[in-house]
C-alpha cells in the first residue's frame, strides 16, 4: 500500500438486502444480521490494498445488493444473455472513458466505482460445498465484485487464475480466511 500517512481512503457501501427474491431456506438464514458484517471495513481495506493501482480518489462508493437466484438470474439473462443464476454479477461505472485527475489532484466527490449484485441462494450453496461459513463466501464474492468494479476480468483460465489469487490475497488483508 502506497498512501502517504495523511491520507486515509474511505468508501461508502449502500447495502439492500432482499430475502423476499431469496430461496434461502430458513436453515440458510444466519443467526446474525447481513447488515451486520463489516461490508464497509472490507471494501476500504481492499481498495487501500489495491491502491494506487486504481482510479486515484480521496473517497469511493458502490452498492451492494443481496438477493436470491430468481432475481439475480433476470438480471444474468438481460445484461449477460445467460438465462440461468449466477453467484455475483458487477455492473461497473467506470467502464466509460471519465477523465480522471492527474498530477496527484483527487475527486473531490466521491468515485462511484457501481454495483455488485451477490445471490443469497448460490452463496450458501457454494458455502455448503466448500464447507465454510457463509460470511467467507460473501467475502469472497464481494471482492470478486469488488475487483470487476475495477476493471479486472476473468476471459481465459490464465486470468481468472490471477484473479483468484488477487481474492485470495483481499481477504487475507481483511482477516478473513477461507
Amino acid at each position: 500500500m502506497n498512501l502517504s500517512a495523511k491520507q486515509t481512503l474511505t468508501v461508502e457501501t449502500y447495502i439492500e438486502i432482499d430475502y423476499q427474491g431469496s430461496l434461502f431456506n430458513e436453515s440458510d438464514k444466519p443467526d446474525y444480521s447481513l447488515e451486520s458484517l463489516p461490508w464497509k471495513h472490507w471494501f476500504q481495506t481492499w481498495l487501500e490494498a489495491l491502491y494506487p493501482n486504481i482510479p486515484v480518489a480521496d473517497a469511493y462508493e458502490l452498492s451492494l445488493r443481496l438477493t436470491g437466484d430468481r432475481q439475480i438470474k433476470i438480471l444474468n439473462e438481460q445484461y449477460r444473455q445467460q438465462n440461468q443464476p449466477t453467484d455475483v454479477l458487477a455492473f461497473a461505472a467506470l467502464e466509460t472513458k471519465i477523465p480522471l485527475p492527474t498530477d496527484g489532484d483527487y475527486l473531490s466527490e466521491p468515485l462511484y466505482l457501481g454495483d455488485i449484485v451477490i445471490s443469497l441462494d448460490t452463496a450458501a450453496r457454494q458455502a455448503r460445498a466448500e464447507a465454510h461459513s457463509l460470511i467467507v463466501e460473501l467475502a469472497w464474492l464481494a471482492a470478486h465484485g469488488l475487483l470487476h468494479l475495477l476493471g479486472w476480468d476473468h476471459p481465459d483460465d490464465q486470468s481468472l487464475e490471477k484473479m483468484l489469487a488477487e481474492q485470495t490475497k483481499l481477504l487475507k488483508y481483511a482477516n478473513v480466511t477461507r
